[in-house]
């Protein structure tokens, strides 16, 4: 008699105890001789991976995460995650588990498991029992030595469940890291040669395990660190996918093989944050996606002043099992110690959190934090990025005057910069603000480029040099750059906008309208898509298509311009002329460059020059886009407009 183990229910703790078998596939699992055998033939298993097997089998085609495993093969014993890993790779290696389509023990990103193989269960008088041998006993792990398995009822799950991440959180001494770190030191100390095949490697995002969900920009600045210095480390051999692909799979329970096909990884590395008291313990995985082999696991226990020594701990490891060659240069980088005051570093990590919305109020708290940041620790170079980015940001877009923005903003990225000549986030800064500023487009370039030779894996970085060079219009360069911002980052809907706003440029308006669209499936927010799909079918005139795409940018003043030009291109001159007049009044003094690009969509060329010059007194961050921009078509065979580019310093 055969039953399927879905309707097993809750006689299964009593049925276990009869002595069922278990089929799965090709192998029968004996659970009252702890036995498992293949078309007659013995497998040999240690105790704790037959346990993690049964209990595996018992719970099919469902996510089994780690903590549940841990608890129900280990009890209220502390045990480092890792062993449990190294006990699915035996599993696997024992099961021959090793075929994508095939495999029965799938590895769900930073979760757990899932079997999927089909399994059945019948009562041991109903099938031959095949010779089988006892499962070994030969592994002398002290992990071994708990009783066999059994299923824990739901209430007693919950309460070991609480007691067990208190275990963790109390966990492992600084004794063990330095074990862990000569074993590593000895098994890699004779690495060979580098595969001439760029490696290409994904940061999942960092787990929450503290018990808090308010420490979750904590764990998201700790994924973004990690991401910053393993891309750092040789960006020719070795490929990090950026901070936005992988933040999509912070809340997924999706499958390791599935991520490795969507990011085109060979490698992914799970991370685990804990905290207790002034201490932080990262727990990270490095597993190989073709056969979800776990490569490597470890656990760092600093206190929380130490935190980017850390990194650099694990930046390290992670290079030598994958065989990225450090030069003497990059080893003495990751030597050396990075301390940080705790609570300005913690401070930075909330306006960093904040500085990823895209509202107002989200950019006056991100200010607040990366000002009290700097308050806490003066010297802290990130922290002043972080306040010029955020200023330059409210200028731009009118949360606060113009001029008092672009002050700030240069007076901080200054400060970062004196404090640190070799941080790429400041020369970062530096050119956008030389750029949209200063019109200081040979500065820009160099700042720019100067990032990327500190980071030259870091997407952001690309998506601006790639701006650069489309704005000035060096296509050939601004292409490539923007289809390399789209590797490094496939999943960040930013990189297909910056790709779609080049096409856009170039008049590649078919392709622009695919990237952007791309874009909007990837991330709503991405307002800039709106407005430039809404400008697209304006140029192609499809006016009555753009009206709805206007409709969903979310800055007034954009959207006002926008308007005028659609009605216009309608017919509606009156509602039209409204909708400018409207844009007079309420932007007259910060959105100059709008304006003249509703003008010189009318073919008022006068009036069209009269705001752009208006706009360079503003400083208009708007007038970057002078020489490229499809809406000043009309102004291109003007003597003024030669003029003009050659006072924004812009080849005609």
């Amino acid at each position: 008699m055969a039953l399927k183990i879905g309707d097993l229910g809750k006689e299964r703790e009593s049925s276990l105890a009869d002595g069922y078998l278990y089929r799965l596939g090709q192998f029968v699992l004996d659970s009252r001789k702890r036995t498992v055998t293949c078309a007659d033939s013995p497998v040999s298993l240690t105790p704790k991976a037959f346990d993690v097997l049964l209990f595996l089998v018992q719970n099919p085609n469902r996510l089994v995460t780690k903590e549940e495993l841990l608890l129900a093969v280990w009890g209220e014993t502390f045990v480092e995650e890792g062993n449990l890993t190294q006990y699915i790779s035996h599993l696997r290696r024992a099961l021959g588990d090793n075929s994508e389509d095939t495999r029965m023990i799938v590895t769900i990103a930073r979760k757990g498991y899932q079997f999927t193989a089909n399994v059945t269960v019948a009562e041991a008088g109903d099938t031959p029992i095949q010779a089988a041998v006892q499962v070994s006993t030969a592994d002398s792990s002290l992990a071994d030595t708990q009783p066999a398995l059994r299923i824990p009822a739901d209430e007693a799950v919950a309460k070991a469940l609480r007691r067990w991440r208190k275990a963790t959180v109390m966990g492992a001494s600084a004794v063990l890291l330095v074990i862990v770190g000569f074993a590593a030191w000895w098994h890699f100390r004779a690495m060979t040669p580098p595969r001439a095949q760029k490696i290409m490697l994904a940061v999942l995002p960092f787990e929450n395990l503290t018990g808090d969900p308010n420490k979750e920009y904590l764990a998201d600045g700790l994924t973004e660190e990690t991401i910053s210095q393993l891309g750092r480390l040789n960006p020719e051999q070795l490929g990090v996918i950026a901070r936005t692909s992988v933040m999509g799979y912070k809340h997924k329970d999706e499958r390791l093989d599935q991520i490795g096909r969507d990011l085109s990884v060979q490698y992914v590395l799970e991370n685990s944050l804990r905290e207790s008291g002034n201490h932080i313990r990262l727990t990270a995985q490095l597993i190989q996606v073709k056969d979800q082999t776990h490569l490597w696991s470890q656990d760092y226990d600093y206190p929380v002043k130490d935190i980017l020594t850390v990194e650099d701990d694990l930046a390290k490891t992670v290079a030598l099992e994958i065989r990225v060659r450090l030069t003497s240069k990059q080893q003495a980088q990751l030597a050396q110690s990075h301390p940080v005051n705790p609570e300005a570093f913690d401070a930075y990590l909330q306006g960093y959190h904040f500085f990823q919305g895209n509202a107002d109020k989200d950019a006056d708290m991100a200010a607040r934090y990366f000002e009290r940041a700097t308050q806490l620790d003066p010297t802290y170079g990130l922290a002043w990025v972080g306040l010029s980015r955020v200023r330059n940001w409210q200028a731009n877009t009118s949360v606060i005057p113009a001029e008092e923005g672009h002050r700030l903003a240069r007076e901080a990225v200054e400060r970062a910069l004196a404090l640190d000549p070799n941080l790429a986030e400041a020369h970062a800064q530096m050119g956008r603000i030389k750029r949209q500023n200063d019109f200081d487009w040979v500065g820009a370039d160099a700042s720019i480029r100067r990032a990327i030779a500190f980071e030259p894996g870091n997407p952001e970085f690309v998506r601006s040099a790639a701006s650069s060079a489309a704005l000035l219009g060096r296509f050939d360069e601004a292409l490539p750059l923007s289809r390399r911002a789209v590797d490094l980052d496939p999943l960040n809907a930013e990189s297909w906008e910056s790709l779609g706003e080049t096409e856009f440029f170039m008049g590649q308006l078919d392709k622009a309208e695919v990237d952007f669209k791309k874009a909007l499936e990837l991330s709503a927010d991405i307002w800039a898509s709106h407005n430039l799909l809404s400008q697209i079918y304006i140029t192609q005139g499809r006016p009555q298509d753009a009206l709805p795409e206007i409709e969903l940018v979310p800055f007034p003043l954009v959207r006002a311009s926008l308007y005028a030009i659609a009605y216009y291109r309608l017919g509606r001159e009156r509602e039209s002329h409204a909708a400018l007049s409207e844009l007079i009044a309420k932007y007259h003094a910060s959105g100059a460059y709008q304006i003249a690009l509703v003008y010189a969509f009318r073919n008022q060329s006068d009036k069209a020059f009269e705001w752009l010059d208006r706009a360079y007194s503003q400083r208009d961050g708007g007038l970057t886009e002078t020489k490229v921009d499809p809406l000043l078509k009309s102004l291109r065979n003007d003597p003024r407009y030669a003029a003009f580019l050659k006072k924004l310093n812009l080849p005609a």
